[in-house]
């Protein structure tokens, strides 16, 4: 049985940490207006995932996550603060630590193979609809009022599952292609 020695978290490590918390603000800023917007945030969550691993892939989500409650305006439409994850949209943000978590998780427990990072992938899209899901119904009742699940999930879900699928998919193939470069 061949031991793993503990790697220590290096400055290229968090140099990678930072760069991909900056593209995933700057894929915030590429948005479609809307209810929930529709940006390339997906995409930069799982391509750091897949290119950086879990842990670092994690860190990076972690950093962009604090960047923006502290109040730099990392969240779609040059937002940020801490209202903004309480808002109607902060479940679907906070769902991309969730996710990460889980890729990380998955990856260690099952090994950093192709189809564990894909299905990680998609069951980590599949929480972070979930907790995007369940605040923005809160969000909803408590603002407007009662709302059922699948008007939410026909606002909120049903638009986004083609577009995120499709960067999850990019994501995917980038990362089985390019992350031996980043190890």
């Amino acid at each position: 049985m061949e031991t793993k020695e503990k790697r220590r978290f290096s400055v290229r490590d968090m140099a990678l940490c930072a760069l991909f918390a900056a593209i995933l603000a700057v894929s915030a800023w590429l948005t479609i207006p809307g209810p929930v917007p529709f940006t390339l945030q997906t995409f930069a969550v799982f391509a750091a995932l897949g290119l950086l691993g879990g842990k670092r892939g994690t860190i990076a989500i972690a950093v962009y996550l604090v960047l923006g409650a502290v109040g730099l305006p990392v969240f779609s439409g040059f937002r940020g603060g801490f209202g903004v994850l309480l808002g109607s949209t902060g479940g679907y943000i906070a769902g991309f630590l969730l996710s990460g978590l889980l890729y990380w998780a998955m990856t260690a427990l099952l090994g950093d193979k192709v189809w564990v990072r894909l299905l990680a992938m998609v069951l980590g899209l599949v929480l972070c609809y979930a907790a995007g899901t369940a605040q923005f119904m809160v969000v909803y009742l408590r603002d407007t009022g009662p709302i059922g699940l699948g008007a939410v999930l026909a606002k909120c879900v049903v638009p986004f599952l083609i577009p995120d699928a499709c960067k999850l998919a990019l994501a995917w193939l980038l990362s089985a292609r390019l992350s031996r470069y980043l190890k």
